[in-house]
């Protein structure tokens, strides 16, 4: 209980007070942590939060990795998205304390929220809403009957009554999210596209969209990852941040 007060007050500063250059998570979705590496070098000092999933954690040398951006005082968002049994969950949660990781993810019920929320002790535990390469469709083939919108903010609102300091949602929820829970919860908003999309994402926004609709932060992977030059890309998406939370 201790935590979650913690983070409650923690989270209520966060909110009015993020640095502009730190809204902007960059998902490290890479083969390898040598690749993964030479990117974060690439973008130097225009990037300084790094979100590391699946990808990189079936590459071998996760935590290695995660020492290694720590040592270059980058903030760390773990993204495993934690679905298992609610003490399994909470014992790889406790894995992670002790190593200045800002967020790590979970997917599931309440047991499952709050068994994460219980076992962190200086990160904070971010519940996965809805995927945002999931659609209406999608909920009805899963047997989810309601919509994407009514789903997000049901399980938003479950999230901070289970210790979660924040949710990830998209970017077309936000507003919503916001309506209903106001400043009690981080919104992480991924599936940002400032080019045109033409992915497997399904539920995106702009930059700009993102933040006048509620977002404290965005993640943007493939955007970057794949542009022509990186680090320009990530200096243009910094402006159009500094742009949108400046007015």
């Amino acid at each position: 209980m201790l935590i979650s007060l913690f983070f409650t007050t923690m989270q209520i500063t966060l909110n009015h007070s993020i640095p502009v250059d730190q809204r902007l998570i960059v998902a490290l979705d890479l083969p390898s942590v040598e690749e993964a590496r030479a990117l974060v070098e690439n973008l130097g000092e225009s990037c300084q939060f790094y979100k590391i999933g699946l990808e990189l954690f079936m590459a071998g040398g996760y935590f290695e990795f995660i020492d290694w951006l720590k040592a270059r005082e980058k903030r760390v968002f773990v993204d495993l998205k934690f679905f298992d049994v609610p003490e399994t969950v909470a014992r790889a949660i406790r894995r992670l304390n002790g190593r200045g990781i800002t967020f790590a993810t979970v997917h599931g019920n309440d047991a499952m929220m709050r068994a994460a929320g219980s076992a962190s002790e200086d990160l904070g535990v971010l519940a996965v809403t809805v995927l945002t390469s999931i659609d209406r469709g999608d909920l009805d083939d899963l047997g989810f009957n309601c919509d994407v919108e009514q789903l997000v903010i049901s399980r938003a609102r479950r999230a901070v009554e289970n210790g979660c300091v924040g949710v990830v949602a998209s970017g077309l929820e936000a507003e919503q999210l916001r309506s209903a829970l106001g400043r009690k919860v981080i919104i992480v908003t991924p599936g940002i596209r400032p080019v045109e999309n033409r992915d497997d994402q399904k539920r995106v926004v702009t930059v700009e969209k993102a933040f006048t609709s509620g977002a404290d932060y965005i993640v943007v992977g493939r955007p970057i990852r794949d542009a022509d030059q990186p680090a320009v890309m990530a200096a243009g998406i910094q402006e159009q941040i500094a742009n949108a939370v400046e007015r």
